[in-house]
């Protein structure tokens, strides 16, 4: 027979057969060859894993206050960093735990020298984390203006501030888009500010009316993204320094419900809507198990 080069001098029908049959089996190998390098490719990289146990976690199974050893409060109303237009308190009318849920209010009421106010709790010098699977399951409110967020900012700015050390977005959504959950990284290399924002978007309709996971997976190679375990969004790190990968610094947790804002506010706001809040059934953190050693880093 010709063999893998089809060279065949075959006359004949039952010939031409033979020659089809070698040149199908020959495909077949080299099928089977690439098949077997792409496995041990595979098998080089680190096969990350996580804890079944959270290392850090709020079930929201109690009464009154965020917890003081888990949470503190952002307090202030100065636009933060969007020209948003509430003021932060640390107000139970603003955030309160009962019935087994953590509650952050938005009020239209005057709260320093803002028309509205809301809450944002962070975790900062209290659950503050590097690598790890953090899942948090919320109900979200639906109102032109609305802005809830569950993400992460560096502990320590590490490399600088924002957007030089990073952020990582769990979960945003703006009331002018019902329905339409985003996921998000910011580096100095990948962000809105210069168009080049890492993101990804899902869908989902029951958002203001059933419970949602939303969920990060942080690994040194990689952070993805989920709604309800659905693969959404993925960033890679491409090795080529902190300006794409700043994410090798602790982080911690925040959760807020900011109103307007350069995003938020882009269609105005329905001060009809308000008291809206957002309700957190619980927060979890599973650490990484083979987390390389923070101290070897360069």
């Amino acid at each position: 027979m010709g063999g893998c080069d089809g060279r065949s001098r075959a006359r004949g029908a039952a010939q031409a057969l033979l020659v089809l049959v070698a040149l199908v089996a020959c495909h077949a190998h080299a099928g089977d060859a690439a098949g077997d390098a792409a496995a041990a490719a595979d098998a080089t990289a680190t096969p990350w894993v996580f804890a079944d146990t959270p290392a850090w976690q709020d079930e929201f199974d109690y009464e009154g206050m965020p917890d003081p050893a888990r949470w503190s409060h952002d307090v202030g109303g100065d636009g933060w960093y969007n020209n948003e237009l509430q003021y932060y308190t640390d107000r139970p009318a603003n955030a309160f735990v009962g019935d087994g849920l953590l509650t952050i209010v938005a009020h239209r009421q005057r709260a320093g020298k803002r028309r509205f106010s809301s809450a944002r709790l962070v975790t900062r010098g209290k659950g503050d984390f590097l690598y790890g699977r953090i899942e948090i399951r919320a109900r979200l409110p639906i109102a032109r203006g609305s802005w809830p967020a569950l993400w992460m900012l560096p502990s320590d700015d590490r490399y600088g501030h924002w957007p030089r050390s990073g952020e990582i977005d769990i979960m945003e959504h703006v009331g002018f888009d019902p329905g339409v959950v985003h996921q998000t990284v910011h580096t100095q290399a990948y962000n809105h500010r210069i168009g080049t924002q890492r993101a990804a978007q899902k869908r989902v309709e029951t958002l203001n009316t059933h419970f949602h996971r939303y969920r990060v997976d942080w690994t040194p190679d990689h952070i993805h993204g989920y709604i309800d375990d659905e693969p959404v969004f993925a960033f890679a790190n491409e090795g080529t320094g902190v300006d794409a990968w700043p994410f090798d610094q602790r982080f911690h947790l925040l959760m807020n419900l900011a109103v307007g804002g350069d995003w938020g506010g882009v269609k105005g706001v329905d001060e009809s809507a308000f008291p809206i809040w957002m309700e957190v059934d619980y927060v979890r953190v599973y650490p990484l198990e083979n987390a390389p050693d923070p101290d070897a880093r360069p």
